[in-house]
């Protein structure tokens, strides 16, 4: 481990992987919601006030996708209905 690097970064994007990859409804729930506690202690031990946040907006859609939930996104293309589907 190197002086000034959040450990719990690479633990929250490992556990984001980990998620990616499980086979089963179960271990996808599990691994999200450890990604989220990682990126909390991620945002705790920031100071940096910009990262703490992103920090944090990972967390809540962490938490989103182990409820299932569509992760919120800033594409605003992504929240309006498709017109060739229709």
């Amino acid at each position: 481990m190197s002086f000034g690097r959040n450990p719990h970064v690479a633990k929250a994007e490992a556990e984001e992987q980990k998620a990616q990859c499980a086979k089963d409804a179960a271990g996808t729930e599990r691994a999200w919601r450890e990604a989220a506690r990682q990126w909390d202690r991620a945002a705790e031990r920031e100071t940096d006030a910009k990262r703490r946040d992103e920090y944090t907006a990972k967390a809540e859609a962490a938490r989103a996708n182990a409820d299932g939930e569509p992760a919120p996104s800033d594409d605003v293309t992504a929240s309006t209905p498709s017109k060739l589907l229709n």
